[in-house]
């Protein structure tokens, strides 16, 4: 037990927590006419004035739930709790109040551990000493404990939820990262045979041919400098120590094969390959193959009601260009969920090697993938 409260106790804050948006004040500015509208509707209020005074002054808080979570529960529910006090215990009875239910939920949700901890024995002592001033039975106590548990219970599991999310992007990125790596190791190893069988060519002819030996030695060290700049990022992609997938790498010529006739069922996929290709770094090639298979098949599998898919890659200076795109429904081809792991895994790749992936819904009918990547594949 005490170890799972240190596990809780030093939990960090979730990361990227949203700021504040136009809706957190449109939140406030709405919830304070209603405060007053309450109090000008129920004549049997009692305190009204001050119940309407302190149940609008306490709306701002909503504006800090997710950067000062425990700060604007603590407030909020020290202010309450000790208001049946300072009135001889009547109670701040305004339905206006539902609000502060945000509060709890927020703090599980944004909160560190040690806020949590801290907010929910803020709550517990605030709604202890409510019981206690208004000698409420403990049947009356109940109910609003089991809905404080809900809402925490709410944020505990959108919070979870977040953290799964989460662990699959990093694994879906880490995914990409080996498979690059491996394609650099293939380009790398390529270029040390080479250099391995132009050294023996330049053994055998050098008493015969010196010039052979002296050709040999350039073409050794050509090679030696390609492998060194592609063992430069290999090193840069390998961020950490995981088994290698062992799939061959691709090139430009294979993004052929993806073409396909269509069908009653399924859309065309015609291919185009334009433009000056030459000279591309075999990691840039597999990258743009498997950006190109990937936004087909995301294409083939959510585009409803499209005819064809059309994939076009272009040399043009220094970058490679890369456009699939479908004339499906408007923004039917994104995959289901808040983002694909598919297009997480495109923009990975592509970020790796100093290029860039967006994705997107075309103004009519359509989804567009475009990636952009330099031909000597720099990686990041």
């Amino acid at each position: 037990m005490s170890g799972l409260v240190r596990s809780v106790w030093h939990e960090p804050r979730p990361p990227d927590a949203p700021r504040r948006v136009w809706r957190d004040w449109a939140l406030v500015v709405v919830l304070v006419p209603l405060a007053v509208l309450e109090g000008v509707l129920r004549p049997d209020l009692p305190w009204r004035v001050f119940s309407v005074v302190v149940t609008a002054g306490l709306t701002p808080a909503l504006l800090w739930r997710r950067t000062r979570p425990l700060e604007a529960l603590a407030v909020c529910f020290v202010t309450t709790s000790l208001v049946p006090v300072a009135l001889h215990g009547a109670m701040l009875d305004m339905y206006s109040l539902a609000y502060l239910l945000i509060l709890p939920y927020a703090l599980v949700r944004w909160g560190s551990g040690r806020e949590i901890v801290i907010g929910l024995a803020v709550m517990l002592a605030g709604a202890g000493l409510s019981v206690l001033v208004e000698h409420a039975a403990p049947a009356d106590a109940i109910g609003p404990f089991a809905v404080v548990l809900s809402t925490t219970t709410l944020g505990g599991a959108f919070r979870y939820r977040s953290r799964a999310r989460a662990r699959e992007l990093d694994q879906v990125k880490l995914l990409e990262r080996e498979q690059l790596a491996r394609e650099l190791h293939d380009t790398v190893a390529h270029h040390v045979s080479a250099m391995a069988i132009r050294a023996q060519a330049g053994l055998a002819t050098a008493a015969a041919r010196p010039d052979a030996a002296t050709d040999a030695l350039r073409v050794i060290e050509a090679e030696a400098a390609r492998a060194l700049d592609e063992m430069r990022a290999m090193v840069r992609v390998l961020r950490r120590d995981e088994p290698a997938d062992l799939t061959p790498g691709r090139h430009i010529a294979d993004i052929e094969g993806l073409a396909a006739p269509g069908g009653p069922d399924h859309p065309s996929v015609g291919v185009e390959i334009s433009g000056d290709l030459g000279g591309l770094s075999p990691s840039v090639e597999a990258a743009v193959y498997r950006i190109a298979q990937e936004a087909v098949t995301n294409a083939l599998r959510h585009a409803r009601h499209a005819t064809r898919v059309a994939v076009h890659v272009t040399g043009d200076g220094p970058s490679v260009c890369l456009r699939v795109s479908d004339d499906g429904d408007g923004g039917s081809a994104r995959p289901a969920g808040p983002a694909g792991y598919g297009i997480v895994g495109m923009a990975e790749r592509a970020d790796l090697l100093g290029g860039t992936c967006v994705a997107g819904p075309d103004p009519g009918r359509g989804w567009t993938v475009t990636a952009v990547l330099p031909r000597n594949g720099v990686a990041t």
